[in-house]
Formats: structure tokens, sequence, C-alpha cells
């Protein structure tokens, strides 16, 4: 079988593939997307780092490819839909770069502090000016981390050690894991007001793209100081540079940019950043772990062994995979639904499973649930194997139960969590082919798992459903179908709704001016 690197890997990676009498091992670096479509179709594997982008034009083109190889942790550069829909299986390396980044954002926190760039470009310049770098101290300094993860939790370990205090923002991270972290779970708005220092280490998400700019910024402390060796799309670059300038961020230090190379940056005639051309994974021994843990993996897998570390598949037997995969498909459904109506910081998650679908092999089943439950939080780094592990990094304990306890379903899949005394859970089943939610933290529904859900508690009286109808159409909302629910005649009901669009702001202000409206919440999955 033939493999492709076409991104600089270690050589010890590369030597250990070749040492396989199985494969042949080409490495062509460099390659433009025409000169890698024109040669792809030959190979079975394919190894990549960031600089390759597997498009789906590059992937129509490769007709034997089984195993695409990220030496590292991202895998923005790979279309791993148009993988999966191909066969293909897309796979990583976590955690392989962890340290590396964790250390570059110190270090790079540790040269803004102290001014170390500048006054290092002054002395070459033959001066000895030690008034203009004054810098500042991190002792009893406050750091604000956003995002917990695995590399965020290893920046705060070295903030806890410099005797900083930290505070921290992510919605899963469980008081439990904060204590043990020595951090305080604050909102954004405290990190916003009160921290020294702000490193960010989250995915770009919805919610994550472009959160530190102009309006975020003012609410900052005048003065603070910001580091991201994260993802550039983070980060609005010209509001950045715009507060550099005005003193309201009296310094920065960035790793990661808008676009990669960067092209007309807005701070290169600023005196007051730390710029880095993506190096927080550049360690000898971050690309000695990533290049030979992607060349393992690459080789068991084609070799017919145990498929590890994909993102877009479980490591299991193809046959009960194909089997699997319907109520695969339907966790990732109920995950996603739980992930935006249960509260932030959850401590708990449980995956229960009734009937026939406790006699299934459940484990890629609940790692569906937690991938996508998680997603919101870890965005694209979450996959089938690592989502575990990010779960027990936030503090989060994941159980899975069977029962063969009668129940009102031939099989059925509830998924709760638990918060602070708060419980919060779904449930879903098979009529035939096809998947229903047919539980909102215990009241009876039937709802079809799939575009925009709007869920309302209400107070159970006449003319609430023809009132929200009414609203949804002068608005221009259609809705495709509606399941009631209630636990009592005159207590409270529930009203799913499957829509074609997703409501405005404005639209569900205007339905929870009614005094009967309990709370409303949309859930796109």
């Amino acid at each position: 079988m033939k493999i492709l690197v076409s991104d600089p890997i270690s050589d010890k990676g590369v030597e250990l593939l070749k040492g396989n009498p199985s494969f042949q091992v080409d490495k062509k670096v460099g390659l433009k997307e025409d000169e890698l479509c024109a040669i792809i179709g030959e190979y079975e594997g394919l190894v990549v780092r960031s600089q390759t982008k597997v498009n789906q034009k590059v992937l129509a083109a490769a007709k034997r490819l089984k195993i695409i190889g990220r030496a590292g942790v991202g895998v923005d550069n790979v279309d791993v839909d148009a993988a999966t829909k191909r066969g293909i299986i897309v796979m990583n390396t976590p955690g392989g770069n962890t340290l590396s980044t964790a250390e570059h954002s110190f270090s790079m926190m540790m040269a803004m502090a102290r001014k170390i760039p500048q006054a290092h470009a002054s002395m070459k310049a033959g001066k000895w000016d030690r008034k203009s770098f004054e810098g500042t101290e991190l002792f009893g300094k406050t750091l604000g981390v956003i995002g917990m993860g695995r590399i965020g939790s290893e920046v705060a370990k070295r903030a806890v050690a410099f005797g900083m205090r930290v505070l921290a923002y992510d919605p899963f991270l469980s008081p439990s894991r904060a204590k043990a972290l020595q951090v305080e779970v604050v909102e954004l708005d405290v990190i916003y007001k009160h921290a020294d220092f702000i490193t960010v280490h989250v995915p770009v998400t919805e919610q994550t793209k472009g959160m530190i700019n102009k309006d975020t910024i003012a609410k900052m402390k005048k003065g603070v100081r910001i580091v991201n060796c994260a993802r550039g799309d983070i980060i609005v670059q010209d509001d950045l540079a715009e507060a550099l300038k005005s003193g309201q961020v009296a310094a920065a230090a960035l790793d990661v940019y808008e676009k990669e190379p960067p092209v007309n940056l807005p701070f290169l005639e600023l005196d007051n950043i730390v710029l880095t051309p993506h190096l927080g994974a550049s360690t000898h021994e971050a690309q000695e772990s990533c290049g030979t843990e992607i060349a393992e993996q690459i080789a068991e897998a084609l070799s017919g062994g145990t498929i590890r570390n994909a993102v877009n598949m479980p490591s299991i037997d193809a046959k009960v995979l194909a089997a699997l995969q319907p109520y695969i498909a339907f966790g990732e459904k109920l995950g996603r639904l739980l992930a935006q109506l249960a509260p932030k910081r959850i401590e708990r998650l449980t995956v229960e499973f009734f009937g026939k679908a406790g006699e299934l092999e459940t484990g890629p089943i609940t790692r569906a649930v937690l991938k996508t439950f998680l997603e919101n939080a870890e965005g694209g780094d979450v996959n089938y194997v690592n989502a575990p592990s990010i779960a027990h990094q936030l503090g989060i304990h994941v159980e899975e139960t069977k029962s063969t306890d009668p129940i009102d379903y031939a099989e059925l899949i509830t998924v709760r969590a638990q918060a602070e005394g708060v419980n919060v859970c779904g449930s879903g089943t098979f009529y035939g082919n096809n998947a229903r939610i047919v539980r909102i933290n215990g009241m009876p529904v039937e709802v079809v798992p799939s575009g925009v859900l709007f869920i309302m508690h209400n107070q159970d009286r006449p003319g609430v459903v023809g009132w929200i109808g009414t609203i949804m159409g002068k608005h221009g909302i259609n809705i495709a179908s509606m399941s009631l629910g209630r636990d009592k005649e005159g207590g409270t009901a529930l009203t799913v709704l499957n829509l074609d669009s997703t409501p405005s702001l404005e639209v569900l202000a205007e339905v929870k001016k009614d005094k009967d409206i309990l709370d409303v919440k949309i859930a796109k999955l």
C-alpha cells in the first residue's frame, strides 16, 4: 500500500512507516492543490500537518484513499464531512502538543510582561536603554483563562505556581475540577472586569469567533494584557490594534492570526505587541511525538488492526459499527439537545439504555452523546476518541446504565445532565427506522430530531398554542410540525415545534411577554 507524506513530520515517524514492508512511503512536501490532486489517486494513506488542505477537490481525486492522518490536534485543514461520506478515516494525535502549546502561551505572557523581545531588539541595535523596558510582575496578578481544556488547564497550573490568582471561564468545568486546579470559576464579564492578563484556549465556534472585539475589550480592565495561542479568529485583529494604540490594552502576544500566513497585519508598527509565527506546537518533543504517534496509528489501521484516535468514527469492528450507526447518529442528536438545555458546569452526565437498546454494544453510542454534548465547549477538537478524556479533564462524571425494567417502548435511550441539584433529561426511541424524541424532562412529546426546535414550558390554559402560531406566522417562520405534552390538566404544558428557520431574539422576547410562559429555549439539531 502506498502512503504519501505531504507535510513535514519527524524523520522518526517517516522511518517507522518505511520500516513496514507492506508500505511504499513517498515524502513530497509543498505540493500545490493541482499537484496533489494529480497524484493522490495512487495512495491509500495520507499524512499531513497543517499546510496541506484536504478539501473536496482533493478527496474527489483520492479514489483509493482509506486513511488521512493529521500529525497534530486540529483538523481544520481536512474536510472531515466529505471524507466521512467517502468512507475515509480521519485520525489525529490528541495531546501530542498540549504541553508545548501551554509552555509557549506562558512564555509569551512572560515575554510580554517583561518586554523581552523589544529589549532584545534594542540591544541588537547597539543600545543600552533600561528605562524604556520596565515591565510588570506576574506574582499577585489576576489571570483570566478562557477555556479550561487540556491546554488551558496546563496554563492555569503554571500560573498558580507563579503566585497568580486564576479566574477561569468554561461552561463545562465542574466545581470539583476547578477546586483541584485551584482556580475560580466565573462568567466572562468577571474576567473582563478583574483580569490583569487574559489568555484564550477555546476552539473557533459560532460563540467564540470574534469574541475578543471592541465591545468586549471595552469591558476589560484598562491596561489588560492579552495572549492568544489558540485560534486567530477568536480575536478581531483591527479592534485589538486600536485598543493597543489607545492604551485600553497595554500589550498583547499573538501566535495565531485570522489568516495564515498573515497579510497586512495591523500590529507591525506597534511596540507593545509580541508576535510569533504559529509556534505553539513547534518543539522537537511535540513534533517527534505527533510524527511517531500518527505513523503508528496509520500503520496499525492499514494493517487491519485497531483504529485509534479517529475523529469521524469510533474504534470498533466494521460490522458492529454498521449495525450501530442509526443509534450513534441518534445519540449525537440527544447529546446536542441536552447541551442546549442543560445548565452550565454540569457535574454528571448519564446515558441510560432500556429494553432492546440495552442489548447493544452501547459504548460507541455513549461516546456519540458525549461528543456532541461537549462540542459547544471544545468545537472541532472533540471527537469519539477523546470525548471521555475531555469530560474527565472538565470534571464531568460520565455514567452509562442499562435496565431491563418494563417500559412503554421496545427500546429507549435517556440522557441526563446534572448540576448542583438541577436535572435535565431527554429520551428517544425508534419507530421502525425513524428516531423520535419522546420525553423532555419527563414530559411526553413526539418530536422529529432535526432542524430547529422551539421548546416552551407554559401554564396549561386555552389559546397558548394558537397565540404562538400567530406570532410565528407574523414573522414568517414556518412550523413544520408540533408536539404537545403536559404534566396534568391546568398544570405545566410543554410545546415543541419543528421550525424551518431560527426565530430572532425579538420573536422570543415577544413570546416571553405572556405571563403564562415559563421558559423558552431554541435547540439546533
